[in-house]
């Protein structure tokens, strides 16, 4: 069976590298350089036990400040654009407890099925993504807060989640790069399985190998549209002409829902606007975190990657706007400073900007919808997961088309 992917991210690099090692005749198209999208400078975290849906009952009583503070992780800014108005409204009707708790059950399981994938990966391919094993860490600020996140482990921890409630003191045990952040935490949840890797770094080693077995790349090369014949799709469109095959599948991001109009199919996939520093760290011994923390206050994650440190975080429904704010990178800079002083000078910051896919419910859309040709997968929508989930979606991929 030929198959073609369209998507060189993690999500369609996953996919290619699982369709492959079935058997099946992969090519992959993109109109840039595999992880020159979301996946390139995002947050670096493997977050398989972990998962808090922004769509969550707490955003209503933040409502007024994410429509109106400049300065807030969450930006609202509405605009002229039906698919966000539609996207934002099914946002608003999913931040409720019971679509959160049944949104973390779907997302823990693929998290689950990801990991054993992911691991498989590295046992194949053997990256060198400057992958680690050493945890996660995620701070709250105040007892209410705290109270909040205990509600959310012990719903995880019915689902089979290993994590525990700890004390600032045994956050510094654990990470003592954050002493001197002590008085700033009532507390935090620890997840000593969670795991960090350079995901860029993943995506070229994906390339480099899929390239000697066999995988057809197009780089450089975007979709215009399909040849459709009988509800099923026989060509991708190309600026290079058409490229045929048995089966594809979607996995183009943000730009899976205009495509998938021409389908017939409504994605409700969004951008979630997200920006990240990756900055040299200081190699003294408790100077910069081995452990990733999350700081849920200011909705930033910290992952050591090899000698660098990612920040990360923010989330802003802007549309596609790919700019990127100085006052943006001067927040994580600032976190950066406060929560772990002596970890980096700061003198580069190799500020980046990315779109993640993102449904109302934050679950990823895989598989086929019986509004688009039958040949025709989709494997989008993974939010801020997309690292975390690739593995896992593409597995399931693999399985419908098996």
């Amino acid at each position: 069976m030929r198959v073609c992917v369209l998507g060189a991210g993690i999500v369609g690099l996953a996919t290619a590298w699982q369709l492959n090692r079935q058997g099946l005749e992969v090519s992959v198209i993109d109109r840039a350089a595999p992880g020159a999208g979301a996946s390139g400078g995002n947050g670096a975290q493997l977050s398989y036990s972990y998962v808090q849906p922004l769509a969550d009952p707490s955003i209503w009583k933040q409502l007024p400040k994410l429509l109106l503070s400049p300065s807030s992780p969450l930006k609202l800014r509405p605009q002229l654009d039906p698919l966000q108005w539609r996207w934002g409204l099914a946002f608003l009707a999913a931040c409720n407890a019971r679509t959160s708790r049944d949104t973390t059950m779907r997302l823990l399981a693929l998290a689950a099925q990801s990991r054993s994938a992911f691991e498989d990966m590295l046992a194949d391919v053997a990256p060198d993504c400057d992958f680690s094993a050493t945890g996660k860490l995620v701070l709250y600020a105040n007892s209410a807060a705290l109270e909040g996140a205990r509600r959310q482990l012990d719903l995880q921890r019915a689902m089979g989640s290993e994590q525990r409630l700890v004390t600032p003191e045994e956050c510094v045990a654990i990470e003592p790069a954050l002493a001197g952040y002590r008085g700033q935490m009532a507390g935090a949840i620890h997840t000593p399985s969670e795991c960090a890797a350079d995901c860029l770094k993943v995506c070229i080693e994906l390339e480099r190998v899929l390239r000697a077995r066999g995988v057809r790349f197009m780089l450089d090369c975007e979709v215009r549209g399909f040849d459709v014949r009988n509800r099923r799709v026989t060509a991708a469109q190309t600026g290079a002409g058409e490229v045929e095959a048995d089966a594809f599948v979607m996995a183009l991001g943000t730009a899976s829902h205009r495509l998938g109009r021409q389908l017939g199919a409504y994605l409700p996939v969004y951008p979630l606007k997200g920006y990240s520093i990756t900055v040299d760290v200081d190699p003294a011994p408790g100077a910069a975190p081995q452990v990733s923390v999350t700081d849920s206050a200011r909705k930033v994650v910290f992952a050591r990657i090899g000698s660098r440190l990612r920040v990360a975080g923010m989330a802003e429904l802007v549309g596609h706007d790919a700019s990127i704010p100085a006052t943006r990178i001067d927040t994580l800079a600032e976190a950066t400073r406060a929560v772990f002083p002596q970890a980096s000078r700061l003198e580069a910051l190799h500020p980046w900007t990315g779109m993640r896919p993102a449904t109302p419910t934050g679950v990823p859309i895989i598989g086929r919808l019986a509004s688009a040709p039958a040949n025709m997968l989709f494997n989008t929508g993974h939010g801020a997961l997309g690292f975390t989930l690739a593995f896992g979606s593409a597995q399931r991929i693999a399985q419908a088309l098996v």
